[in-house]
Order: structure tokens, then C-alpha cells, then sequence
């Protein structure tokens, strides 16, 4: 296999069917109304968070946005206390007051996302300066949507990661809307991996449902940034299958169709990427299966965990809080 070991190919699709398993549990659960916090999903989106973080180390960081389960579980962040956070317990990855949308794991490079649009890219930018200040070999990643291209700040910390040359690699999941309005309506051009090449940028384009596709060119930019040669933007293009926001189709709110959903879900990344493994000889049905049903217990395991584990005394609602 050119450019892809088969270890890598059976740990992306470790990765991607832990992700998409863990969203369709939520999906599950989070009707019965236990889980406080509001949930944004990433099914149909698995391949980005992935692809990049297989080229990653555990030393390296990452930074991500609302809907960051994936990016958190891809850099290989605790599920126990992943989904503890998600019902408010004591024992979540930010001890029950940052919910989905501020998860954080420090021990594997997992920062924290942040429920601010583009809030993580001048952080990750920062990190990055501070690796270049302490000359180690570490990488730093931002994890974004679309709509964070249109931030004045994805602007100045580009800019000033070409300028500084950092290890930074800004990574657009371009899912074509933000919230319920489409890209076209915000920009008028299809062009967010070209948009800053004048400040000396690369760019590029990938097929977000694409795993092996976006495995390489993440590789290539991970690579550079660690040789010093600077940042990179890439922009994956995926989609998501459900609603901005919480659980289910929103097909009632007009924004969008149903048959487009249903173009985009015949390009499962999932899909895709056994069907590689499956023509390449890399795995069998029963060794794909078996990373299935390990997964599936892993996962049963966490929210037995999670719903167990205490809520936070009301005495102590406001300790790690600071105002």
C-alpha cells in the first residue's frame, strides 16, 4: 500500500467506527433528558478527526470547536470521562462545568475545545510559538468549521504563524453550514483552502470522506511543520448528517434536503475505508466485525460508568471556576 502502513489503515478505522459508535450512543440516550448539556455531533464527519490525529504523537496538541467529540476520542482522550461530562458528573473530563462543548485531556495533548467560533485558532497558534520558543519537536493542530474561516482571527493567527513560521496546522472540516446557512450564502467563493495563499500559506483540498486521502496530505503537513517549514491549512470536506445541534434529522426546518443528505451518506467515510481495507486484503469481514464489538463494549462500559459516577455537590458547584 503506497503511503499507508496497515497498521495505520486498522487504527483509522479503529478510530472512525469508536466515533461514530459513541455519536449514535448519545443520539440514543440524550432524549431521555439526563444529559444536561447540549450535544453537537460529528456523524458523517469521522475521517477528519481520524486521519489527522493518527499522524500525531501523544506530546503534540490539539484544539478544537463545538463539536469536538471526535477530535477528543481521535487524540485518544479518556471515553469514561468523556461521557461522564456529557452527564454532568463529577468525574467528567472538566469535572461536570464544561459539557460537550469544553472537553479537555491534557495527558494526551487534548487542550480543550471551545463553544466560541474560531475561539481555538489563535490558541493553537500560540501553543505553536511557544513549542518553537522551547525548540522541541512537537506539532499543534486547530480543528474549525467553515464559518470560522470568516473570523477576523483565523485571519491574524495565519498570518502570523507564516510570519513566525510556527508548527500549526489549521485544519478547516468544512461541513457546509453554519448552523442553517449554507456556505454560498456567507462566501462568495468555494475557495477556503486558497483564501490566505497570499500570505504564503499552503492550502489544500481533500475529500473529507475520503480517510486514506486525508491521512496523506495530514501526514505531509505534520511532517513539514515538524521540520520547521512552517504552517499549513487544509480543508476537508465532509458533511454532517445531523441537525447543528442536539439529536435526529432537521429536515423540518427547511434549510435542507433530504435527498442531499442522502448523497452525502452514500460517501460514508466508514463505508469507504472498509471497502479499502476489505479490496487491499488488509482485513477481513470477522477482523472488522471483532474492532466493531470490542468498541461497542468499550462504549457500554464508559455510560455505565458515567451514570454511576456522582453528581457535583451543590456546596461546590462554583470551585474551578473563576470570575
Amino acid at each position: 500500500m503506497r503511503g499507508i502502513s496497515r497498521d495505520v489503515a486498522l487504527g483509522l478505522y479503529a478510530i472512525m467506527s469508536k466515533v461514530r459508535q459513541v455519536e449514535l450512543r448519545i443520539e440514543e440516550e440524550y432524549p431521555k433528558d439526563e444529559m444536561k448539556t447540549p450535544v453537537h455531533l460529528c456523524i458523517g464527519q469521522e475521517a477528519v478527526a481520524a486521519a489527522v490525529s493518527v499522524n500525531l504523537k501523544k506530546s503534540d496538541y490539539v484544539f478544537s470547536n463545538h463539536r469536538s467529540h471526535g477530535h477528543y476520542i481521535a487524540k485518544g482522550g479518556d471515553l469514561n470521562a468523556m461521557i461522564a461530562e456529557l452527564y454532568c458528573r463529577e468525574t467528567g473530563c472538566s469535572k461536570s462545568r464544561g459539557g460537550s462543548m469544553h472537553l479537555i485531556d491534557a495527558d494526551v495533548g487534548m487542550l480543550g475545545s471551545s463553544s466560541i467560533v474560531g475561539g481555538c485558532i489563535p490558541i493553537a497558534a500560540g501553543v505553536a510559538l511557544a513549542i518553537k520558543m522551547k525548540k522541541t519537536r512537537q506539532v499543534s493542530v486547530a480543528f474549525f468549521g467553515d464559518a470560522a474561516t470568516e473570523e477576523g482571527v483565523f485571519y491574524e493567527s495565519v498570518n502570523f504563524a507564516v510570519l513566525k513560521k510556527l508548527p500549526v496546522i489549521f485544519v478547516c472540516e468544512n461541513n457546509f453550514y453554519s448552523v442553517c446557512s449554507h456556505q454560498s450564502k456567507r462566501q462568495a467563493l468555494d475557495n477556503i483552502y486558497e483564501k490566505l495563499s497570499g500570505c504564503g500559506i499552503p492550502g489544500y483540498r481533500v475529500d473529507g470522506c475520503n480517510a486514506v486521502e486525508t491521512y496523506r496530505i495530514a501526514r505531509m503537513c505534520v511532517e513539514n511543520a515538524r521540520r520547521g517549514e512552517g504552517p499549513s491549512l487544509i480543508e476537508c470536506r465532509a458533511y454532517r448528517w445531523r441537525g447543528h445541534a442536539g439529536a435526529g434529522p432537521d429536515f423540518n426546518l427547511g434549510y435542507r434536503t433530504e435527498e442531499e443528505l442522502n448523497t452525502w451518506v452514500r460517501k460514508c467515510p466508514i463505508k469507504n475505508l472498509r471497502y479499502y481495507l476489505l479490496k487491499k486484503g488488509i482485513a477481513s469481514e470477522k477482523k472488522l466485525d471483532s474492532i466493531d464489538m470490542g468498541i461497542k463494549e468499550e462504549i457500554a462500559g464508559a455510560f455505565d460508568y458515567a451514570k454511576k459516577s456522582p453528581l457535583t455537590k451543590k456546596e461546590e458547584i462554583l470551585k474551578y471556576l473563576y470570575h
